[in-house]
């Protein structure tokens, strides 16, 4: 049996420091409607299927929007699929951090010797790396993150977890914890081995600002860009949003928007993702106050006939996908907009970032990889 037909077209990307186009790389499968050529006619479960297969990396997340988008599209209530239970999703993206934290971080130090994943440290964690399928009940996910806070607690932070926020929330405040603490934890000797570089390297800051917490505005500005997706096929691969390039991940949620936000630099960027995981097992079943964004956003919008936009705040950040079915209810067109693609586009932040180092600097090179952590190979 042959490999899939999506494997040669994964993609990947350099980064070249020193020089005008400094990322060179794409995912082919993204581009020129060979997404929806792939879907095309398939329907419900089946779409589901092909997608998590295509996107192995956060296959929870990509099931969640698809599902979502796929129940606008066909004129079901949308309202009730952007109100599904938030625990699963939260699970998920706690182990999709701990999947990136464990086996990822050490592959992506600043020196050019990638160093063995130690795993120890996650000795009797309640979320195995990896799962035979994604955790889809409420109640079980609810008692899952219970038990991780439980674990982090005693086993990482030696203390509540509520006062360890408290009091690392501060990029200085977490870097200091990490040096004293590195000795006996694998992940933050990674913190420690970019925080020297990260903190110095402040690419321009530009979040993607499409969710918002006024709910005409957010279905405007979610038309707007849907709008985008249907009209440009290659949109998907080089996405800009009000005519310039924007940045995703976990730095850039609808929950820390605010008005005079502080810019990011790549200790923030990188060091985010620890600290999500922190605030994820922090996490309380009840539902946020009006106005107050949840930790996690998803929802969808239907657009038309047919048509719709989900999207989902997944570990690496804003996931969207819109689909266009036929009048039988299969897919006739299907966009996926991953946040590798915001977050490497050719003229965005990182970019600019990479063409103004040295070109002998490769260690800052792959700190910025690392703070902007793509979800396909990338070398420098």
């Amino acid at each position: 049996m042959g490999a899939p037909p999506w494997d040669a077209l994964s993609g990947q990307y350099q980064l070249q420091p020193g020089v005008p186009c400094s990322i060179v790389g794409q995912r082919p499968i993204l581009g020129a409607g060979r997404l929806g050529r792939l879907l095309r006619g398939q329907q419900g479960p089946q779409v589901t299927r092909t997608l998590t297969q295509v996107f192995t990396l956060c296959a929870h997340a990509h099931q969640r929007t698809a599902e979502l988008a796929l129940a606008a599209a066909q004129a079901h209530s949308a309202a009730a699929g952007a109100n599904a239970s938030s625990g699963p999703l939260y699970v998920e993206t706690a182990r999709d951090h701990l999947r990136s934290i464990a086996l990822d971080w050490p592959q992506r130090l600043p020196d050019l010797t990638p160093a063995t994943p130690d795993l120890a440290w996650l000795r009797d964690c309640p979320l195995p790396l990896s799962a035979s399928r994604p955790c889809t009940d409420s109640t079980q996910a609810w008692a899952l993150l219970g038990q991780l806070r439980a674990w982090l607690e005693q086993r990482v932070l030696g203390q509540a977890l509520a006062d360890w926020l408290d009091a690392h929330r501060d990029p200085d405040a977490l870097a200091v914890w990490c040096h004293a603490k590195a000795a006996h934890l694998s992940p933050l000797r990674s913190l420690c081995a970019w925080h020297p570089i990260a903190h110095t390297l402040a690419p321009e800051t530009r979040c993607l600002e499409v969710l918002d917490t006024d709910s005409e505005r957010q279905s405007a500005q979610l038309h707007q860009l849907a709008q985008a997706l249907s009209d440009e096929p290659d949109f998907v691969q080089r996405p800009t949003w009000l005519g310039r390039c924007a940045e995703t991940g976990p730095w850039a949620r609808l929950r820390h928007r605010r008005p005079a936000a502080p810019a990011h630099n790549a200790w923030t960027r990188v060091s985010a993702r620890w600290l999500e995981l922190m605030e994820i097992a922090a996490a309380s079943p009840r539902p946020p106050g009006p106005g107050d964004p949840p930790l996690l956003a998803s929802g969808a919008l239907r657009l038309g006939d047919g048509q719709a936009l989900a999207w989902c705040e997944m570990a690496r950040g804003l996931l969207l996908h819109w689909v266009q079915l036929d009048a039988t209810g299969a897919v006739h067109d299907y966009r996926v907009l991953a946040p590798t693609e915001w977050n490497f586009h050719p003229q965005g932040a990182l970019a600019k970032a990479l063409s103004a180092l040295p070109p002998e600097n490769t260690a800052a090179a792959r700190v910025l990889a690392a703070a902007y952590d793509p979800c396909v190979a990338c070398t420098v």
